[in-house]
C-alpha cells in the first residue's frame, strides 16, 4: 500500500513527504508544479507532474500505487489574492477537491487528511477558537476550504470513508536541517517576509494596522512550526488507520504572539534593523487568532517539537539565506519533472 500527496512540491507537502520516506511510507507525489518545486520532492518519492482535478490520472495514479491513504495538501492559499479571484479559488480548492473525493470514493481509498485552515473562522469573538465555535469565513479562501470540510464530512457519512480536517493556523520555519523550506515566489508569509528583508530581498516589511486592541496594537497570531504541522498529518493518519473516526482538528500551539514581537525576534537573530512602515489595517484581519489545541493534543496525543518563536524564526532565516544560492545549486528547478504514468 502506498500513500498520495497532492501538492506534494509545495512547501509544507514537501515536508510531509521526507517525514512518510524517513518512516518507510511508499510515497507517490501529485503535483502540477504552479507553486511548487521538482527539487523539493526526493529521489525515493514516485513524482507524477499532473492536476489533481485530473480524475483520469488521479484514477490512474491511485489504481497503478495501490494506495490506500490521500493527504491533500494541491490548493491555492493567499487570502487577498482570493478576493480579487474568488472564481479562481473556488475552482482550484473546492471543485477540484470533489473531484478529487469522488475518485477516492470510486477507486475505495479509506483514509483522507486535508489542509483546512483558520481561515474557517473568519472574524471570530474571542482570539481563542475551538473546533466548536462558528465557521464564518470572510474571504472565498476560507469558503472555498470550509466548502471542502462539508463535503468531506457529507461524504463520510455516505461512504466507507473517513477524513481529518487540520485547520492551520500561521504556518512558518523550514527543515531543521535546512534541505527543505517555503520557495513559493511572492509569499505574504510575515516571518518569511521579515527574514528576506533582513537579507535585503526586499527594501522594507509593512506592518498592516498597529491600533488593534492587543498588547502592542499590531496583530497576533498562533506560529506553528512546518514540522510540527506535518507530525500533525503523520499522527492524524496513523489515527485513521487505526481505525479512528473523522475529525476536524486545530493546528497551532495554542499561544500567540504580535506582529512587532515577532519582528524584534526576527531582528534579534538576523543582526540586521531592517526597516518597517506602519499601513493601514486590512479588511478582515482580526486583532487576535489562536488555536485552542486542547482537542488535538487529547485525540490524537500530538506532541510539538519546536515550539519556540526564536527556533522558528533561526530555521526560516538559514533557509532565505539558503535560498540565495538556490539558482546555483538546482539551475534546472521545476523544469526537469517525470511523469511517470
Amino acid at each position: 500500500m502506498s500513500i498520495l500527496v497532492t501538492g506534494g512540491a509545495g512547501y509544507i507537502g514537501s515536508h510531509m513527504v521526507h517525514k512518510l520516506l524517513n518512516d518507510g511510507h511508499r510515497t507517490i507525489v501529485l503535483d502540477n508544479l504552479s507553486t511548487g518545486n521538482f527539487w523539493a520532492v526526493p529521489n525515493e518519492a514516485v513524482f507524477v507532474k499532473g492536476d489533481v482535478g485530473n480524475q483520469e490520472l488521479v484514477e490512474k495514479v491511485i489504481k497503478q500505487y495501490n494506495v490506500d491513504s490521500i493527504i491533500h495538501f494541491a490548493g491555492s492559499v493567499i487570502v487577498p489574492e482570493s478576493v480579487v479571484d474568488p472564481l479562481g479559488y473556488y475552482e482550484n480548492n473546492t471543485v477540484k477537491s470533489r473531484s478529487l473525493i469522488e475518485v477516492a470514493i470510486n477507486t475505495e481509498v479509506k483514509n483522507f487528511i486535508f489542509s483546512s485552515t483558520a481561515a474557517v473562522y473568519g472574524m471570530p469573538k474571542s482570539p481563542m477558537v475551538s473546533e466548536t465555535d462558528l465557521t464564518d469565513p470572510i474571504s472565498p479562501y476560507g469558503s472555498s476550504k470550509l466548502m471542502t470540510e462539508m463535503m468531506l464530512r457529507d461524504t463520510s457519512i455516505a461512504h466507507d470513508f473517513k477524513y481529518i480536517a487540520l485547520r492551520y493556523f500561521n504556518v512558518a520555519g523550514a527543515d531543521p536541517e535546512n534541505k527543505i523550506g517555503q520557495a513559493t515566489p511572492n509569499a505574504t508569509h510575515l516571518i518569511k517576509v521579515a527574514c528576506q528583508v533582513s537579507l535585503g530581498l526586499r527594501p522594507k516589511l509593512s506592518v498592516f494596522g498597529n491600533d488593534f486592541d492587543t498588547v502592542d496594537g499590531t496583530g497576533v497570531r498562533d506560529y506553528i512550526h512546518v514540522v510540527d504541522l506535518v507530525s500533525a498529518h503523520y499522527d492524524a493518519l496513523n489515527y485513521l488507520k487505526e481505525g479512528g473516526q473523522s475529525q476536524i482538528f486545530n493546528c497551532g500551539y495554542g499561544h500567540g504572539f504580535s506582529v512587532l514581537e515577532v519582528i524584534e525576534a526576527i531582528k534579534e537573530i538576523s543582526g540586521v534593523d531592517f526597516k518597517v512602515e506602519f499601513t493601514k489595517r486590512r479588511d478582515g484581519d482580526p486583532a487576535a487568532l489562536v488555536a485552542n489545541t486542547t482537542k488535538i493534543r487529547a485525540v490524537l496525543n500530538w506532541k510539538p517539537n519546536y515550539n519556540d518563536l526564536n527556533l522558528i524564526v533561526r530555521h526560516a532565516l538559514n533557509w532565505e539565506q539558503k535560498l540565495l544560492n538556490l539558482a546555483e545549486i538546482f539551475p534546472n528547478q521545476g523544469s526537469n519533472s517525470t511523469d511517470v504514468i
